[in-house]
């Protein structure tokens, strides 16, 4: 009974009564699968949970491509805890995800580590290497991870604008977003992608845009989201999130903003009751400041 528990609602809710079953499931290796699962809900319990995680990732054997699934699953997990204690297992995995070229399980490890931000300082002498290396995805990760470790703008801005040119260019570009305007170099570039043909990609092109260059750029970063959102519905959310942060120069969206509060159908990312929710209430948002 306890071990079926871990997969079930309590757990997933964050519910702390669910940690006895969890620990139990960890600790004597029976579902423990179903325990990873769930771990990253509990934050509550990040101190006794980060340790057993970290030493699961530990004992990942990356050379047996078979366990990659267990490793993303204990890395997310991590993740989701957010606790910096889990930086020493998640530099291993890293390091041994590289050594056997797992290069998506490199990128999750990094991503993770990224997610800590300064407090995993003593990172950077593993990741830095990998900001050049030959796979896109280790590269792009390596490159954000770069910049919440060390926030070196100077570093990592041209990295990230010669990523612009990639399969990687989306990434990059909310990368170079979150710099803000430190990453001005990036504008002639992502200026250029407002015209490409994949909506997405226009959609995070402009979001860029408006997070670096602000107000000079409003009219052009509008067109695109509106463009955009009329194309695919399911990039809503992220066109909201934009228009929100964009304040009174998202005024002229706000006719489409309106309409969207009067539809009778779900919207946003798959249609699901949580992006549909967040969309809304994103939508109530706005027009409310405006």
């Amino acid at each position: 009974m306890a071990r079926h528990t871990t997969g079930g609602t309590p757990a997933c809710l964050g519910d702390l009564r669910a940690l006895s079953f969890v620990l139990e499931a960890l600790d004597e290796g029976t579902d423990a699968w179903r325990a990873v699962q769930v771990a990253g809900h509990l934050g509550g319990a990040a101190g006794d949970l980060t340790p057993r995680l970290s030493k699961l990732l530990a004992e990942v054997d990356f050379a047996d491509p078979s366990q990659s699934m267990s490793a993303n699953a204990l890395v997310s997990a991590l993740r989701e805890l957010g606790d910096p204690a889990a930086a020493p297992a998640l530099t291993g995995a890293v390091v041994a995800a590289v050594r056997e070229e797992q290069w998506h399980s490199a990128a999750s490890a990094l991503n993770a580590l990224a997610s800590f931000g300064p407090g995993s300082a003593f990172a950077p002498e593993v990741v830095r290497p990998l900001a050049d290396a030959e796979d896109l995805h280790v590269r792009a990760a390596a490159t954000e991870a770069l910049w919440e470790l060390e926030s070196d703008a100077a570093d990592v801005v041209p990295r990230l604008v010669d990523l612009l040119d990639t399969h990687r260019q989306q990434e990059a570009a909310e990368i170079l977003g979150r710099i803000g305007q430190d990453a001005a170099r990036a504008l002639p570039r992502l200026r250029k992608m407002l015209t490409a043909g994949y909506e997405w990609t226009r959609v995070c092109a402009a979001a860029a845009l408006w997070d670096i260059g602000g107000d000079a750029e409003a009219r052009a970063v509008v067109e695109t989201l509106l463009a955009a959102w009329a194309e695919n519905d399911a990039t809503s959310n992220h066109v909201l999130a934009c228009l929100s942060r964009m304040g009174p120069a998202a005024r002229p969206a706000l006719p489409r903003v309106r309409e969207e509060l009067t539809l009778l159908r779900r919207s946003g990312r798959y249609h699901s009751i949580s992006h549909d929710e967040e969309l809304q209430a994103a939508c109530r948002a706005i027009t409310a400041r405006l």
